[in-house]
């Protein structure tokens, strides 16, 4: 006698497929979302490294350097930023007044590899893009190849 293993999607294998495709699809990956707990979007990031140094570029229009907040513990980097805004609008002699309040916030949060010198992190924001430079430590660097002469 032998022993049959039956899966559903066996019997109707097209079908298997779409339904394993459509619920490993990123639709229902909320963290992977653009969405701070604020429900306010948050920036883009690019990172690049070089030889020398790892750089962060968070794109982040309309806010000012005072808006931001850069921390570093335990190897966290954490990218911080609130902004609140109330306008309001009146008129003239009248009674009527209308308030509208912008509260924006999001934080980005990177680990860093053991081999950055995180003392060492500098951050400039220009045109609506907030950079990071966080150099290597020097044993980390590359070195270049050392040649050996035969005596």
């Amino acid at each position: 006698m032998s022993l049959i293993v039956r899966k559903p999607q066996m019997d109707f294998p097209a079908f298997g497929s779409l339904i394993d495709q459509f619920f490993n699809n990123d639709f229902f990956d909320w963290s992977n979302r653009n969405f701070s707990v604020t429900n306010t979007t948050l920036p883009a990031v690019n990172i690049k490294e070089d030889n020398d140094k790892f750089q962060v570029e968070v794109a982040a229009p309309g806010l000012k350097k005072e808006d931001f907040k850069i921390e570093v513990n335990h190897n966290m980097l954490s990218i911080s930023s609130e902004k609140q805004e109330e306008k309001t609008e009146g008129q003239e002699g009248g009674t009527y007044t209308r308030r509208e309040f912008s509260y924006q916030s999001f934080v980005r949060s990177f680990s860093l590899p053991e081999s950055v010198d995180a003392d060492k992190i500098e951050a400039s924001y220009n045109d609506g893009v907030l950079v990071l430079n966080i150099p290597k430590k020097e044993e980390a660097k590359p070195k270049p190849a050392r040649v050996i002469q035969i005596a």
